[in-house]
């Protein structure tokens, strides 16, 4: 096996009595990467942190750091770090005695340990708070000193296990940016674990999706919204166009017969398959090879997009389109043209 820099499980199995947790789980985080761990609860997300962190030994499998395996390894010994979603500051300790907890734990010089406190505030963005009790601190403030608290001794790994599920919206839309910032400028190689799509796909470099104790898909940010490998992911990320389907053979020429009308299936196995619209890929132009025809039923303003809501042949389906769009309005009649390759995915798996 090739030498690999960073973190990496091969085929990690575990299971509790008769819950097989996780199964066969293999993945890698290379050195300055932030890898995101997504999955529904129960998928297996925290186990797999668990056995990573040594709190938990797999059935089977191994895990390697820089090409060297860590099973045998304690937990302290690995010298990872962790960051969870009730991040706790110590209570009786101001903010300078939170961060250098763990430096002074190491063995670390004074002199060291101040100067590493003053950078990680100053990276976190709050200098000058070392002296702070951390009653006085906002949410945001005190999940700024977890973080700093937790990569203060410069971990080989950090490990954050839903660290933004306490804090409130506007506050984690704007964590999560800082959070990435942070993590980057650092070179901290990181494994996020989280069930939020948005915060996977704001922070991560690499997203590993999880379902059931297994991979489900890997791929950065972009390849998974833009090309879900099957129809858990489409309804994982939220697509609602999704139709039932069926390729046959018409006078010698294959096509996909679904609910808003009949496609060309060029290539495509015959039998029965689910098809995913994707809301962002339409256009009201007459600009593509496909068209639908239908009529508008709702039309929702979000801000950036708006969202028109259009039944063709009883089927109702959402479509995305640019706020400065001149949009329909209810009960008007709109033909929607897309182009099949950018606008439609065909999944030969049959899910509820």
């Amino acid at each position: 096996m090739a030498y690999q820099s960073g973190l990496r499980l091969i085929d990690i199995d575990k299971s509790f009595g008769n819950t097989h947790a996780v199964n066969s789980v293999s993945f890698d985080v290379s050195e300055g990467e932030i890898v995101a761990l997504l999955g529904p609860s129960g998928s297996g997300k925290s186990t797999v942190l668990m056995i990573i962190s040594g709190l938990e030994k797999p059935d089977r499998g191994d895990i390697l750091w820089n090409g060297t395996s860590i099973l045998k390894t304690p937990p302290h010994q690995r010298a990872f770090g962790m960051m969870f979603q009730d991040f706790v500051l110590f209570p009786h300790m101001d903010v300078y005695e939170n961060i250098s907890f763990g430096l002074k734990m190491g063995g670390q010089k004074r002199e060291k340990v101040n100067e590493q406190v003053e950078e990680m505030l100053e990276l976190v963005g709050l200098p000058g708070f070392g002296a702070r009790n951390v009653h006085t601190l906002s949410g945001g403030e005190q999940q700024r000193v977890a973080l700093a608290r937790a990569l203060a001794p410069a971990p080989k790994l950090l490990m954050l296990d839903e660290p933004l599920g306490s804090v409130d919206r506007s506050l984690r839309e704007r964590l999560m940016i800082e959070l990435r910032r942070i993590l980057h400028q650092m070179g901290q190689t990181a494994l996020y674990v989280t069930h939020d799509q948005e915060e996977a796909f704001t922070i991560a470099d690499r997203i590993v999706v999880m379902r059931e104790g297994k991979v489900e898909q890997i791929g950065t940010p972009q390849d998974i919204y833009n090309h879900p490998s099957s129809l858990f992911m489409a309804q994982f990320l939220g697509f609602k166009n999704l139709l039932p389907a069926e390729v046959v053979d018409v006078n010698k020429q294959r096509i996909m017969r679904t609910p808003v009308g009949d496609f060309p299936a060029d290539g495509i196995n015959l039998g029965k398959v689910t098809v995913l619209l994707r809301p962002d890929s339409v256009n009201m132009k007459e600009h593509g090879d496909s068209k639908i025809a239908g009529e508008v039923v709702e039309t929702t303003f979000r801000g950036n997009t708006s969202r028109v809501t259009v039944s063709v042949n009883g089927k109702i389906l959402n479509f995305d389109f640019p706020s400065q769009y001149t949009l329909p309005k209810e009960g008007d009649q709109v033909i929607l043209s897309f182009e099949m390759s950018e606008a439609v995915h065909i999944f030969t798996d049959h899910e509820s």
